[in-house]
């Protein structure tokens, strides 16, 4: 059997094989998902929609309530001005970022991105017949920023994560200015995956968009709600590049779930207290487990971000872990820069943490 030269070579995630492969007894920290369930106002939404019928086909770019609560929650959380007809609703961000490649990558295009960074921006862009080229971070493990600008030049994407995943990393003002402004400069579209915007301790989430026009928002519910499941996401675009997304979103999914735009349009327009709770549950999970590798003489930077932390560990180690039944991810998983590191997502209890912590401490 013959197989398309573009998907050969790129390697099954290595996230989703663990997490997949996970033994009885496992302690899973290899998923970045929220452990907390949807909140009743959202789901009872979803309901109410199967009941009311609302289940066909929808929009192409999502209902006109959704995208319009969507510019609402830029307008009042980011401060930036989009309109309904500058938002594509996808299956999830990752339909967005696929979009994106699609819609904007020629075959040969430099495609740029954190390294280590989330594993799908280099297999998308691949897919895309781009060439995907890791930006390394500094020894903070922030985005380095005259690196990023001395590779710039000739690029096509710069796609910039922050909060990040994996590290936990959250870019200041100054360096996504500097990158956005250098970029429009140089020709470069910023794809900015904010993801995690409402999970951040004691810093201030930056929207690239900000800072320049040549910017595509990428967001979803699926982590502010606790709600991976229902895949759900958008991106909010410039004029010209929406109708080119709406030509692959069009013949690859069509429109994103009917009950899921009904209860997403639930999240945005109804109680918030939710997203404050888990923030703070997930601020307390992050110092118990940076505290806890602290103990153990294992020092890496404070995440400030999302829920991953992203601490230094050789092979050998990561295999004594893993085989102390605690899952976490290679670093080597997430580009070519940190093959002596590890993530782990603290989206789990505390006692869950804690007993993670004693069996991580046992394979020293």
């Amino acid at each position: 059997m013959k197989i398309a030269g573009r998907v050969k070579d790129i390697e099954v995630s290595g996230i989703r094989k663990l997490f997949e492969s996970a033994g009885p007894g496992s302690i899973n920290l290899g998923l970045g998902q929220p452990d907390f369930d949807t909140p009743d106002h959202i789901k009872e939404a979803a309901i109410q929609a199967i009941r009311d019928g609302k289940t066909g086909y929808t929009n192409n770019t999502g209902i006109i309530e959704l995208r319009e609560a969507i510019c609402e929650k830029f307008r009042r959380e980011n401060r930036l001005s989009y309109t309904p007809d500058q938002v594509i609703v996808t299956a999830g961000a990752s339909e967005a970022l696929h979009l994106i490649m699609q819609a904007l990558v020629e075959t040969g295009d430099r495609v740029l991105f954190a390294d280590p960074g989330f594993v799908s921006y280099a297999a998308l862009a691949s897919i895309a017949g781009g060439r995907p080229e890791g930006v390394p971070l500094d020894s903070a493990l922030h985005l380095d920023v005259e690196k990023a600008k001395e590779v710039m030049d000739g690029a096509r994407l710069f796609v910039l994560n922050s909060p990040a995943n994996p590290t936990g990393a959250v870019e200041n003002k100054e360096t996504i200015r500097d990158i956005v402004e250098y970029a429009m400069d140089a020709g470069v579209t910023i794809v900015s995956d904010e993801v995690y915007e409402h999970f951040i301790y004691g810093k201030e989430h930056i929207s690239a968009a900000a800072f320049g026009d040549d910017v595509i928002t990428v967001n979803a519910v699926s982590k502010t709600y606790a709600m991976t499941g229902w895949r759900l996401g958008f991106l909010a675009a410039p004029d010209e590049y929406i109708t080119p997304c709406v030509k692959v979103h069009q013949y690859c999914q069509a429109c994103a779930t009917s009950i899921s735009q009904y209860a997403s349009l639930a999240a945005y327009t109804g109680d918030q207290s939710a997203v404050a709770a888990m923030h703070k549950e997930y601020e307390a999970r992050r110092d118990l487990v940076y505290h806890g590798f602290k103990s153990m003489g294992i020092n890496f930077p404070i995440p400030e971000g999302a829920f991953y932390a992203f601490v230094p560990m050789d092979q050998a180690l990561i295999s004594r872990v893993l085989s102390k039944g605690v899952v976490i991810v290679p670093g080597s998983s997430f580009g070519k820069n940190a093959p002596d590191y590890a993530r782990l997502s603290y989206a789990a209890p505390r006692k869950t943490l804690e007993e993670a912590i004693q069996r991580i401490q046992s394979a020293l």
